[in-house]
């Protein structure tokens, strides 16, 4: 007997550390990609560990709150640095270190998406 596994397609967000969904082992590296995302301490929680569907909404959150964080640094900097003795040179790489952390995280937030609804689609699938 042959066994066919079937693979979804995976987009441009996809992240290359994580398999094809359908290919072998493919949760376990989405869980080990996602673990990375959220502060280590997560680690210990049993709960997340276990259930990768619950591991990326967090990530999803984590990532969420990062771009926020990011954006406001960005918004902030021209008006805040300077009162902090940053010189000019200073003020513009740091705003170009923000600018390219915030485009870095919004793609970061679409692969957490993308391998999120994958990691539902088995879930429910399942039922």
């Amino acid at each position: 007997m042959i066994m066919t596994i079937m693979t979804m397609r995976t987009g441009p967000d996809w992240p290359c550390q994580v398999k094809t969904p359908g290919s072998y082992d493919w949760e376990r590296s989405a869980a080990r990609w996602l673990r990375e995302l959220v502060p280590a301490r997560y680690a210990s929680y049993p709960a997340l560990m276990r259930h990768p569907v619950l591991l990326a909404r967090h990530a999803q959150i984590q990532v969420q709150q990062e771009v926020r964080v990011a954006r406001t640094a960005l918004q902030t900097a021209r008006a805040d640095l300077p009162r902090l003795g940053m010189p000019e040179s200073v003020i513009e790489h740091t705003i170009k270190m923000y600018a390219a952390e915030v485009m870095q995280l919004q793609h970061i937030a679409r692969s957490v998406r993308a391998v999120s609804e994958a990691l539902a689609d088995r879930t429910t699938a399942g039922r």
